[in-house]
């Protein structure tokens, strides 16, 4: 599973949860991190991305446009790059199942 981190999240995530999720990225290293929502959205689906994002633009477009991409939503609020990847590692079996399940589209982690 590949991870997409979205500009509101640390480009650091990707190196930090690599062994984890090898051959995620984040779209300032993809020069993604500056364009429209639904140009993210295309490219995250032809190249089997799940988004991960702490605002809710793209749980909007998963309900408009359907999945894949699938959309995990991160809501605690503002918080250190070392909370975040805290609650990507502990939350990594609950990710895993999620990304395996074809009827489910959106993962909230609070």
């Amino acid at each position: 599973m590949k991870l997409l981190f979205d500009h509101n999240l640390s480009p650091r995530l990707v190196n930090r949860l690599t062994n984890l999720y090898p051959h995620s990225n984040h779209l300032f290293n993809l020069q993604l991190d500056a364009v429209e929502d639904s140009i993210v959205w295309e490219y995250a689906r032809q190249n089997e991305f799940v988004i991960v994002t702490k605002d809710s633009d793209f749980s909007e477009l998963s309900l408009l446009k359907g999945f894949p991409p699938k959309v995990i939503w991160i809501r605690i609020g503002n918080c250190k790059t070392d909370d975040i990847e805290s609650l990507i590692r502990s939350q990594t079996k609950e990710i895993k199942k999620f990304n395996s399940e074809s009827r489910l589209g959106i993962l909230i982690l609070s």
